[in-house]
């Protein structure tokens, strides 16, 4: 399990809370939060992202990877204007915040 604050992310179980209530994800906003929960602090491209996430394979566009990053942020964030998890570097992509800037 991974914990950071009140999110809880259970990789084994698919599972991701927020305060003890589940949050519902779909599968590809679930592996982008595992894979930023698991390096906190580095920056990802949007690229590297799709390559990640969605495979080599996958000719998508950056759009495909801000609407999930949107979505994802609409369900784990307070304020997905204000994110405290997941945080855009900007000209760059976005990184999972490290546990040392959770309040």
């Amino acid at each position: 399990k991974l914990q950071f604050a009140d999110l809880t992310i259970d990789q084994e179980k698919r599972k991701v809370t927020l305060k003890d209530t589940v949050v519902e994800l779909t599968a590809k906003e679930f592996d982008l939060l595992v894979l930023f929960a698991s390096h906190p602090g580095r920056t990802y491209s949007r690229q590297e992202l799709l390559d990640i996430v969605w495979g080599y394979q996958f000719d998508g566009y950056d759009h495909t990877v801000n609407s999930h990053i949107n979505r994802l942020r609409n369900k784990i964030e307070a304020d997905a204007s204000e994110p405290k998890y997941i945080r855009t570097v900007w000209g760059v992509g976005y990184r999972f915040v490290e546990l040392e800037e959770l309040d």
